[in-house]
């Protein structure tokens, strides 16, 4: 079976932060590949996305509705509703994710 993938606008802007930031900071060539091992990560799920894991932070609260898959640092937190899977979010796994998950996913 193949999924439909789609990213919501929060996932299209946060792939451009990321983008821009890499781009700025380190350099476009550092950028491209992190964009294209990202965009890979999101091909993948086409084929096979309940291989994500749930996003601990969520699990431990009891929500189950949502998994991840990495290319590290960078978490691609999505949800499959039927045969779609729904990028929620792409953000660098670094960063205080309890607070994250709940601001963009539960309070949403």
């Amino acid at each position: 079976m193949s999924y439909k993938v789609f990213l919501t606008n929060d996932a299209v802007k946060d792939l451009d932060d990321i983008f821009e930031c890499i781009y700025v900071h380190d350099s476009p060539g550092k950028a491209e590949y992190v964009l294209n091992q990202i965009e890979k990560a999101i091909q993948n799920l086409t084929a096979f996305p309940e291989r994500g894991s749930y996003p601990s932070e969520l699990r431990n609260i009891g929500v189950k509705q949502y998994r991840e898959v990495y290319f590290k640092p960078y978490r691609l937190i999505y949800q499959i509703r039927k045969e779609t899977v729904y990028i929620m979010l792409v953000t660098d796994g670094r960063r205080d994710m309890q607070t994250l998950l709940s601001k963009r996913l539960l309070e949403a």
